[in-house]
């Protein structure tokens, strides 16, 4: 009985620290920067002013800097058309590697747009709709 226990408990541990190994933490651009060519992911919002797209040029080929909460700034080059509705968005989330002062996104997933509540400046739409769900 002590022997099942013990696997057991070994089987549970090695499969919490499988999952431990999977946890993304988000970064800083401050902290992207010294992690130079090792995959993070950084929550950021969009310069639109700074926003680079030609699709008749490259399709495959968008530029923009990002701001991070505490007001770093950093160039990002991603290497896939461009999310619709990018502009809109309030925040983004990027995975990619800092190569050369400049955060470069390789993988399509890479970029996440968060975009605006539709409810964020109408209380009575959102009030309406939880009464209609209810």
């Amino acid at each position: 009985m002590h022997i099942i226990m013990l696997v057991l408990i070994a089987a549970t541990v090695a499969i919490l620290l499988a999952f431990m190994g999977k946890v993304t933490t988000y970064e800083t651009i401050a902290s992207a920067r010294e992690k130079h060519g090792k995959t993070v992911t950084v929550i950021a919002k969009l310069d639109t002013a700074t926003l680079y797209y030609d699709p008749a040029k490259n399709p495959n080929y968008l530029t923009f800097e990002a701001i991070d909460t505490l007001g770093d700034r950093m160039k990002v080059a991603y290497y896939f058309e461009k999310p619709y509705d990018m502009e809109k968005s309030e925040r983004v989330v990027l995975k990619g590697k800092m190569e050369n002062n400049v955060f470069e996104i390789r993988k399509k997933e890479g970029i996440l747009v968060k975009c605006p509540s539709k409810y964020k400046d109408d209380m009575e739409a959102a009030k309406k709709n939880l009464s209609t769900t209810n």
